[in-house]
């Protein structure tokens, strides 16, 4: 009789009465198990985060990219030394380091574009990093159209570009504007405003705005934008995100003891500026946007919009011809 029982709201789960969202189960099915086995899989198979770093030399980019990661990620530690020459022409390279923290893997690649913004002339100084985006891209495409796939394809796409703005405390300069006007449509880009120590706080604050107001002018879209928010919960968090943004920040791998405890910091005449005190710059808002709540977002709005933008682009150019397998021609002649 107890089995009788047990099966009829079973029944109306799979009729049309009781099919309603929210009916209560009798018994223990197990679907909250689904996550689990996701983490489990993605903590075997580890996370792939390619950053790129563009911006005039004497930013700060290397140090900036190795205090969000607390390790030293950047070019700098690929052996290159503070005394090489400035490229004459901007050069990409590319450092991968596999992190781990908590038992998450990370393969973490730098892109850095030594050279970017430093000649007299700069005139079309973005198309080698333009070059560089549309080739993972490529790569990329050339992997998923083959016949026999890999089950898992190297991804090596540029999830996020952290665009340095110089702390001028005037307008940006021209080869600002152009560089996000030709490259957000293929890159997600992150405005930062470098080395904000070296300005007052409200001196930081009109910047700001005033960089916030150009970019709106320029219909400059960066992320997170706004089309691609997907929910009015999204919509308002990332609504908070972009009025923050451009985030003011301040990069140092120099450690001190400041009130009994060991700060990340930059040691001035006048006392230490703490990276991750949020009432001294917005190191701690960038972390916590790009790493701790939107890295996987930024993974899909790469995947999901610039990289199909781009391969439709391509198929379309190939009139829309790609491989197909024996199988596929076996079942279109049945």
């Amino acid at each position: 009789r107890s089995e009788t029982q047990t099966s009829r709201p079973c029944q109306g789960h799979g009729g049309s009465h009781g099919a309603g969202v929210g009916s209560a189960l009798l018994g223990y099915i197990g679907i909250d198990t689904i996550i689990e086995q996701m983490r489990k899989k993605t903590m075997k198979t580890g996370f792939d985060f390619n950053i790129m770093v563009v911006g005039n030399s004497g930013l700060g980019k290397s140090t900036l990219v190795n205090t969000l990661f607390k390790s030293q990620v950047s070019r700098r530690s690929a052996g290159w030394t503070r005394d090489e020459k400035i490229p004459k022409t901007v050069e990409v390279k590319a450092v991968s380091h596999v992190l781990e923290e908590g038992g998450v893997k990370m393969k973490l690649t730098v892109i850095d574009t030594p050279g970017f913004g430093d000649q007299i002339n700069n005139e079309n100084c973005w198309e080698p990093i333009s070059k560089y985006i549309n080739e993972q891209y490529e790569k990329f495409l050339k992997e998923e159209v083959n016949i026999t796939r890999k089950k898992r394809i190297p991804d090596t796409r540029v999830h996020c570009c952290l665009y340095f703005i110089s702390p001028t405390g005037h307008s940006l300069r021209q080869l600002d504007v152009e560089f996000m006007k030709r490259l957000s449509h293929s890159v997600n880009i992150i405005p930062v405003i470098a080395k904000a120590d070296t300005m007052t706080m409200e001196e930081r604050q009109e910047f700001k705005q005033r960089v916030r107001k150009e970019l709106e002018m320029g219909g400059i879209e960066f992320y997170p934008q706004k089309e691609f928010d997907e929910d009015m919960e999204d919509k308002s968090d990332n609504d908070k995100i972009r009025e923050a943004m451009p985030f003011a920040v301040v990069g140092s791998d120099k450690e001190y003891q400041v009130n009994a405890k060991r700060v990340l910091g930059r040691k001035t005449a006048w006392g230490i500026v703490e990276v991750e005190n949020p009432n001294h710059c917005e190191f701690a808002q960038l972390r916590d946007f790009l790493i701790r709540s939107h890295l996987q977002d930024l993974k899909e709005v790469t995947h999901n919009i610039h990289y199909e933008t781009y391969r439709a682009k391509r198929l379309h150019e190939n009139g829309g011809l790609h491989p197909v397998s024996c199988n596929d021609t076996q079942e279109s002649n049945l």
